[in-house]
């Protein structure tokens, strides 16, 4: 078991190492991306990527508090489908309705490995196997899907 500041030190070395790994690969129209932190250009609509002691977990999550605007979003994705999936190579997991961590309600499409652990550094080569191709995926997939989106804002 580790203590809050070692958990925290350890969290925030895994990302810097991540973040630094990924620093040299282009987006999908070829600009410099901060992966870590993806920009989708749209509000209350994120690409994340999370990790912990039992499992990584890597999601397109939509957080608008509008229930009908979330909903809106999601059934665009949904249209969206066989593309999304034929970009990132395999299916991934959709729950319409859902709760962040907060306890408040999000749309979420999403795949985990497991068992897999943030505080190992051993494991560190299988996160950025599971992330990186999944995150560059999402970049290529958003390079053409996020115009469908733009009418939506």
């Amino acid at each position: 078991m580790y203590s809050k500041a070692e958990a925290t030190q350890l969290r925030q070395a895994f990302w810097t190492a991540f973040g630094q790994y990924m620093a040299p690969v282009p987006s999908a129209e070829g600009e410099t991306t901060n992966w870590i932190n993806y920009k989708t250009g749209i509000k209350h609509l994120y690409f994340r990527m999370q990790a912990d002691n039992r499992q990584a977990k890597i999601a397109i999550e939509l957080n608008h508090p509008d229930p009908g605007i979330r909903e809106l979003f999601f059934e665009q994705f949904r249209e969206l489908k066989t593309l999304l999936h034929e970009t990132l190579g395999e299916e991934w997991i959709w729950e319409e309705e859902a709760l962040d961590a907060q306890g408040l309600p999000l749309s979420c499409i999403y795949t985990e490995l497991q068992p897999v652990n943030l505080f190992n550094r051993d494991d560190w080569p299988k996160l950025i196997s599971f992330f990186k191709p999944r995150i560059v995926a999402l970049d290529a997939f958003w390079a053409d899907a996020q115009y469908t989106f733009e009418a939506l804002k």
